[in-house]
């Protein structure tokens, strides 16, 4: 039965070929097809469209802060990371909760929504559910744990419990979420549905030499990909590397993504006379992204668990390679384990541990039976739990369910 959907987000691609994750976007299409009036609000940025419809799916960009240019809150890194590093950031909170409340409330009136399925517990997740009554729709909130995890103060933690309480279900993508979840309030219903990978894009049939060729490698490649923040652990793969070197001379690390953390790293790289070993090419264009998993010899994530509590919530880069058939190996935190099976879909390791990530790194290269097992399994595993197709079949039975 068709429904009348409202999607709230604060990650969203602002234009076409956008490096901002596209998740939202990919749920919402699918959703739309399914015969489903989807309508999706996020913030604006300058230069996008206030108002397209991207393949089916209406899309409403709202102002939070004049002029346009200045709007610092959302994208490039997310709502926490630019709070931590721009005062401007942390002053456009107040007006993000109010615009979108405006922007949220006007759909309701104009669109007759009956559902909203709101990213985010909090803030997407807590305006959907002060509106909820208001308004007599149903409310679905999507936690990504970077919206759980960090919520150590009493008031956050009350109010990610009030919207818990009031929202018709709760999904999550990991079961690590879902416990996180239900520490801070036991919800009534909530379903484990981790976002999903694009199985045609990411794939084994990838031109594999032409990236290697790139990049003038001839022997190994080891490949992270990732946003360079705390909680990717990059540092701990950095210092693995000299123990991995021993091993395999001439093998080449390639890190891909920007972030914070990029400086650092590269500082550790030159500090440690890595830099013929190690290549830090930044952001790559998403067209490229899956020729770079299927050239590599293997995977590494090495995630760690921050101070504040923060980490992986499901780790969408493990399915990527895996769906790429790519061995992978990876830290033993946040919602890695629900994907990497330790000795059938990869090798988990503990965190923060070079020597142990070296190991496991060198066992992975040395053995060709058993990086081709893993990723085999991997890949299987990825096809049967993680394609759009089925993610979008478990929301639909929700959206259709309340």
């Amino acid at each position: 039965m068709a429904k009348n959907v409202l999607v709230t987000a604060t990650t969203f691609p602002r234009w076409k070929g956008d490096t901002e994750p596209s998740f939202v976007f990919y749920l919402s299409r699918l959703l739309a097809k399914k015969g489903h009036n989807v309508i999706v609000l996020a913030p604006h940025f300058k230069g996008a469209k206030r108002f397209e419809v991207m393949d089916g799916v209406k899309v409403h960009r709202f102002r939070y802060f004049l002029p346009e240019g200045m709007q610092r809150l959302c994208y490039e890194g997310g709502i926490l990371e630019n709070m931590k590093k721009s005062f401007l950031a942390r002053m456009q909170a107040p007006f993000l909760l109010v615009s979108e409340l405006f922007s949220i409330r006007r759909i309701l009136k104009k669109e007759k929504i009956g559902i909203i399925h709101a990213h985010w517990i909090i803030p997407q997740g807590l305006i959907a559910a002060l509106l909820r009554r208001r308004y007599g729709v149903k409310v679905i909130s999507t936690a990504h744990a970077g919206d759980v995890f960090p919520l150590k103060k009493r008031l956050f933690r009350r109010i990610a419990a009030y919207t818990i309480r009031n929202s018709d279900y709760v999904t999550v993508n990991s079961s690590y979420t879902k416990d996180a979840i239900n520490k801070i309030k036991k919800a009534k219903n909530i379903s484990v549905i981790p976002m999903g990978v694009d199985l045609q894009k990411f794939n084994p049939k990838n031109k594999k030499e032409a990236i290697k060729k790139k990049l003038g490698i001839k022997k190994e490649l080891i490949l992270s990909v990732g946003r360079l923040a705390e909680k990717k652990g990059i540092k701990y793969l950095v210092m693995a590397m000299p123990k991995v070197l021993e091993r395999f001379q001439d093998a080449r690390l390639v890190i891909v993504g920007d972030g914070p953390e990029k400086e650092r790293i590269s500082r550790m790289v030159s500090d440690l006379s890595l830099g013929k070993n190690i290549m830090l090419p930044g952001k790559i264009r998403n067209e490229e992204l899956p020729s770079y998993y299927a050239a590599a010899d293997l995977f590494a994530g090495p995630s760690i668990v921050t101070a504040t509590g923060d980490t992986e919530g499901l780790g969408v880069v493990f399915l990527e390679a895996l769906a790429s058939g790519t061995a992978v190996v990876g830290s033993d935190v946040g919602g890695i384990p629900d994907i990497i099976k330790h000795e059938k879909t990869g090798l988990l390791v503990r965190e923060k541990d070079p020597n142990g990530l070296a190991s496991a790194i060198i066992r992975m290269l040395s053995d060709r039976r058993l990086r081709e097992k893993t990723a085999n399994a991997g890949r299987k595993h990825v096809l049967q739990n993680y394609s759009w197709d089925k993610v979008a079949d478990n929301f639909d039975k929700i959206i259709n369910k309340i």
